[in-house]
């Protein structure tokens, strides 16, 4: 739940929104913010235009191995780290949990190895996962849930926890559904960015309009998967949609 600063003019600045669940498998963490590593050394890490546009607040306290530490637990109870996508934001804090098994799907990880685009050179830090992780990848095949296809479960973990591939933003991305005793929670990632996105008369600040449009390896992929997802969240009450960035969200979540 690493903080940024602002981004724009009309929101009050960018969050990464991690969950962290407790199984019987042991912890999950979904997607892991910027790490150890990326906090200590900054900019040559992270990357030119990743610093110049988002401005991170590099504060090691909020980074997801030392809040998990703070709840009493220790970085090798994380067994299992499943991610929305690779960009740098997302996977930074993967060498600090090696033992994870990490699950990503297996478009997502050749997109981030092989860096074809030139949007991809950038947003993939291969640093990041210079430790070798033990990946796990996954096909975009599956079965319907909510109106989305492809979805699967994931190996090693319970079936309350799904993998709904929403590509766009990147080739691979997708979110990560977990189901809870009072119905679904929904990690959208970066297939959106403010809740507002999400509303019944959809809308967004103009600056992170811009960003979206900017970023997304595939802008036609990317709208007609958020207009499914502003469709889900408007029209079903068993499902709480929430993305990574918005601290709106991360706020509400977090009470």
């Amino acid at each position: 739940m690493l903080e940024h600063r602002n981004a724009g003019h009309r929101f009050s600045g960018l969050v990464c929104h991690c969950l962290l669940i407790e199984t019987e498998a042991g912890l999950v963490l979904v997607d892991t913010g910027l790490g150890l590593t990326d906090v200590a050394h900054g900019g040559p890490r992270l990357g030119r235009a990743f610093t110049g546009i988002v401005r991170p607040a590099l504060r090691e306290s909020e980074t997801a191995r030392r809040q998990i530490e703070a709840l009493g637990f220790k970085a090798d109870d994380v067994q299992h780290i499943v991610l929305t996508h690779l960009d740098v934001d997302h996977a930074g804090g993967l060498p600090d949990f090696p033992r994870a098994t990490v699950h990503v799907l297996a478009r997502e990880h050749d997109a981030a190895q092989t860096r074809r685009h030139l949007k991809e050179r950038d947003r993939y830090r291969p640093a990041q996962w210079a430790h070798a992780p033990d990946w796990q990848l996954y096909t975009a095949t599956g079965e319907d849930w909510h109106g989305f296809d492809a979805v699967r479960g994931l190996k090693g973990l319970p079936p309350e926890i799904l993998l709904v591939p929403l590509a766009g933003h990147t080739r691979g991305h997708a979110a990560i559904a977990v189901q809870g005793d009072h119905g679904w929670l929904l990690h959208a990632g970066d297939a959106y960015f403010h809740r507002d996105e999400m509303a019944a008369q959809p809308c967004c600040p103009l600056g992170l309009k811009i960003f979206q449009n900017l970023v997304a390896i595939d802008n036609g992929e990317r709208r007609r998967n958020q207009a499914r997802l502003q469709q889900l969240a408007t029209g079903h009450d068993d499902v709480d949609v929430f993305c990574s960035h918005d601290p709106v969200e991360l706020n509400r979540h977090s009470r």
